[in-house]
Parts: C-alpha cells; structure tokens; sequence
C-alpha cells in the first residue's frame, strides 16, 4: 500500500485534532452548541424511544387484543394437504397445470426446469368441520377440534418466493435486511406489561420433517433501527435459558445490585451529556436480567402445572425445546404480562418425501396449537390474546418430481397460501378468501402480508399508517411504503 504524500497526511491529522476538540472540549462554541442540542433534544428523544411505558398518544384507539402469540410455521405449509382443498382437485389429479393458471409467474430454480407441471390433489382426505363447515386435513386432527375457534385467511399472498427473503418480509415488512421486526415495533409502541419480562420473546424448535430446517436468524426478531432495548429475547432450551443471565462464580446478588447501581448512574451522565438512546438501552437491559434472573427460572419450572395441562398439550411438552413444551411456555408467558411472543418452528419446506414427512410435521405441531387456543379459552383469556399461526408462504399444487414418487414433493408458491387466527377480536369459525380450482391463484378478498401484520396492529389499537419511526430521512412503517388494509371482514 503506497503511503499518502506528506501534505495530505498532515491536513488529516488537522482535521481530526479539530474534530476531536469540538467532540470533546467543554469550552469551545462547537462543543457548547453540540452539548446544548444534545442533551435537550436527543436525550429527551432517547428517553421516549426506551421507554418502557411504550409511546404517547397509543394505542390509538381502544385495542381488541392486550397481546400476541404468532407460531410461526418455518419452511412454508402446505396449503394445498392442510386447508385449501376443492372437489375440482380429484378429477384434475395427475393432469399438466394449465400455462393460463400459471400464468408466467417466477418459479424457484428447484422447478423451473421441469417439462411438465402435474396437479397432485391433497395426499390425505379432510372433513367440513365445525358449525360453517370448514374444510381441513385429517392430518391435524386436533385442529380440525377448533374449528369453531378459529378464522382460516385462505387468501394470503407474497412476492417473495424463496425463504430467507419471505421469512423476512412476513416478519419485519421489507425483504430486504435491517428493519424492525413486528414484535419489536410493539414492544417499541406499547411498552411492556411486565416489569419481569421483555416486551418481546422468542422461542424456536426444530420439526420432524425436513430436518435440520431453514436457518433462523437473530435479526428476525431484531430491533433493527429501533433502540436495542426491543428486540426479541430468545429462551433457550435446558438450564441456561438466557445466555449469561447467571451471576458468575462468587458474585453474590447484592454485589451485582451494587454494579448495576454505580454502571447506571455514570451510563445516565454519559445519556445526558451525549444524548445517544442505546445508551439508554443498555442501562434497560441491564436491569431487565437482573430482574430476569428470578423471573425466568420460575417462567421454565413447569413443575406446578397439573397433569391434565400435559394430557391437553401431550406427552411432547415435557421435553424442553420442543413446540409442544414452547406453546406451554408461551401460554405462561401470556399469563406473566409478555406482549409478544413469537415461536419459530422449523421443518416445513417438503420439497422431497412429502408423504412421509408432512404427517410427522403436523403431529409436531396439530395438539399444542390447539391445546393453547383451548387452554386460553378456558383460562379467560383468549378473548385478549391473538393467536396467529401460519409461513412464509404455501406450495405449490404441481409435483416437485415425478408423480407419484415416494421421493416427491412440492416446491414454494407465494401466489396464495392459507394460516389460521383465533382470540382477540377475531371471528370465531370462519373462514375468509378464495382461491382457483387448483389453489394456486387468489380470486376472492386478497390478503397480502402487509394486510395481515396492519389487522394485527389494528387488533392492538395500532394505525399502521400513523405508527412511523424516522430512519435515514424516511418515517418507516412495519407495512412499508406500499398500500396496506385492515381486513375488517375477519373482525368480530
């Protein structure tokens, strides 16, 4: 590397020792300027945007829903096999999907090479259940139960048709990285609940079918340009739930009260004289695993519950780590004041041996989601919680393979895909959307993703459109810059 010329060097060696003084100096008119708008401005901004108490002037208008419990099915379900079954499908099995259905949409490169495009009908028979008579796959049984619990969206829709930029969209309103997630724009909102918990909590665990799943990153449940303070905080499976959260050896309770004092008081001096939020952050969270360190080791210690709580959830939510054992955490979480809370379920991207591993997929999942729908409902709380489950995306009605092949599957399809709500505000046994014969075109009420995450900011007293934080010259939004809706019909 060629060194710079001398005069060069030298004006950079001038302008940072000006930089440094007016940074620094208390007695400079740069610096009394600086100090001024910091500390009247942005410290003032730092704290409203830590807030625990969440922001002025919201909710909005009076809330349906307190909090959110959204089982996030990873690797996009099957719509076709699970909710969006049409008589039409049985006498269409086996023929080419017609090139106007398709339509010329982008097909993933798992596909896209293929000659022929063969329809495969739903692989397991279903049954119209409860009072509306509600199509669903005798695959998950126990969801066929809650019918008339539950509202099923057959209508959603995504342009993103690969997973990390799907998974991505659905969760923080863009595909591209470095938003906000939803749980994160809540907590930011509304505030916590609990002075025990975080806003926000995420919980993950790995399926039966495609195994290992799609990679789950962090900055899903990420804050993203929203102080720290409000991204999600993962439970962990086992002992050590929150990484750290434990005193180290020969630290007593007291001691680390007496830290925590004394790294408060010169974090706030420093919050006031430089005006920076994550400043702020960092203080919160520090006292929120302080405050963790007794409130989550009571939050894992299911110990107390009664055995009928595990013959509702199944034998499964005895095992750490597994959804079974996440939902009754969740349902606990619910009961401590957590608002949001967020559980990642991986194994659902069946593009081979769809026969063999979607049965075991749904079985993962089938008794817990509908234990928790039912376990609110007899807690009373159900009308004050929303329940969202869903993916990324849905499949494709066409065999990914030959037909038939024990080794087939079904590739991606974001063009319509079907999830269930229930509680908060919701309709209860109802289903909304319509797609084509072969449930591969929406042609009835159309739910794009931003319409979903607006409803649910709606159910919590949210306006999406005036719920903005300023980014990079930008009021960003959880649902973009595009145009998105509130689905009234689904609302009770």
């Amino acid at each position: 590397m060629h060194s710079l010329p001398f005069d060069i060097e030298l004006r950079r060696a001038q302008l940072l020792t000006r930089r440094s003084l007016l940074g620094s100096s208390t007695v400079s008119l740069g610096a009394f300027a600086l100090g001024n708008l910091l500390t009247k401005e942005k410290a003032a901004a730092a704290v409203g945007e830590t807030n625990s108490e969440g922001l002025p002037g919201l909710p909005h208008f009076a809330p349906k829903t307190k909090r959110v419990i959204y089982l996030f099915q990873s690797g996009g379900p099957s719509h076709v096999d699970l909710f969006d079954y049409h008589e039409s499908m049985d006498s269409l099995h086996g023929t080419d999907l017609p090139d106007s259905v398709r339509g010329g949409q982008r097909l993933t490169g798992m596909t896209s090479r293929q000659t022929s495009f063969p329809v495969v009908k739903p692989l397991w028979d279903g049954r119209r259940c409860g009072e509306h008579g509600t199509w669903i796959s005798d695959i998950v049984p126990h969801t066929q139960s809650i019918a008339d619990d539950i509202t099923i969206v057959r209508s959603l829709w995504t342009e993103a048709i690969n997973h990390d930029p799907a998974v991505t969209f659905i969760n923080t309103g863009s595909q591209q990285m470095g938003h906000a997630s939803l749980g994160a724009w809540l907590s930011y909102g509304l505030g916590r609940e609990s002075d025990d918990f975080p806003a926000y909590m995420v919980l993950l665990s790995q399926g039966s079918g495609k195994n290992p799943g799609q990679p789950l990153f962090s900055r899903l449940w990420g804050s993203g340009y929203l102080p720290s303070s409000h991204q999600g905080v993962m439970l962990r499976p086992g002992v050590n739930p929150v990484l750290y959260l434990k005193n180290p050896s020969g630290v007593s309770r007291d001691s680390r009260r007496q830290l925590l004092d004394t790294l408060g008081d010169l974090n706030q001096k420093h919050a006031a004289a430089a005006g920076d939020p994550e400043t702020l952050a960092r203080i919160e969270a520090y006292e929120m695993a302080y405050r963790m360190q007794t409130s989550i080791p009571d939050l894992t210690n299911v110990s107390d519950e009664p055995e009928s709580t595990f013959a509702l959830y199944g034998d499964d939510a005895r095992r750490p780590g597994s959804f079974a054992a996440n939902c009754l955490l969740a349902r606990r979480m619910a009961q401590r004041g957590v608002r949001f809370i967020q559980l990642f379920h991986r194994g659902w991207d069946q593009h081979i041996s769809i026969k063999d591993q979607l049965p075991k997929q749904c079985r993962d999942v089938d008794q817990a989601s509908a234990a928790l729908v039912q376990d609110l409902k007899r807690l009373g709380m159900l009308d004050d919680t929303l329940v969202v489950w869903g993916g990324e995306f849905g499949r494709t009605v066409y065999s990914q393979g030959a037909l038939g092949s024990p080794s087939a599957g079904r590739d991606h399809h974001g063009r319509c895909f079907s999830s269930w709500m229930a509680g908060g505000g919701i309709k209860a046994g109802y289903d909304y959307g319509q797609t084509d014969e072969f449930a591969y075109n929406v042609v009835e009420n159309p739910v794009h993703i931003r319409d979903l995450n607006a409803t649910i900011l709606h159910q919590l007293g949210i306006d999406h459109e005036r719920f903005t934080f300023k980014f990079r010259g930008l009021s960003q939004r959880l649902t973009g810059v595009e145009e998105a809706h509130v689905v009234n019909d689904i609302l009770s």
